[in-house]
């Protein structure tokens, strides 16, 4: 691509709202062009292929299984709170209006 002009940098700058100074336009006129010769080259690459790449990887989802295990009993648990409803251990409320 060729070197932006002034008033596509101006344009560029309106759009985005920003002020810039004859330095600033000629620091921008570059950048926009490399930013804009990297794109180019991103819309060159062949994307047209019959295979669909969802997973780089062919591993199967291995999960654990679903199945709870009960490890404390709560009894001694609930022995030891200072404060039960039923099988529940009461607490002080955390959002107090």
């Amino acid at each position: 691509m060729d070197k932006l002009s002034k008033e596509e940098v101006l344009h560029v700058a309106k759009l985005a709202r920003l002020e810039l100074s004859d330095e600033e336009i000629e620091k921008y006129r570059k950048d926009l062009k490399d930013l804009f010769d990297e794109i180019e080259k991103i819309l060159l690459v062949n994307e047209s292929t019959d295979e669909l790449l969802i997973s780089p990887c062919d591993n199967p989802c291995s999960l654990r299984d679903k199945s709870y295990v009960y490890e404390i009993d709560k009894k001694p648990v609930l022995a030891n709170a200072p404060n039960v409803y039923e099988d529940y251990i009461e607490v002080r409320g955390v959002f107090d209006e």
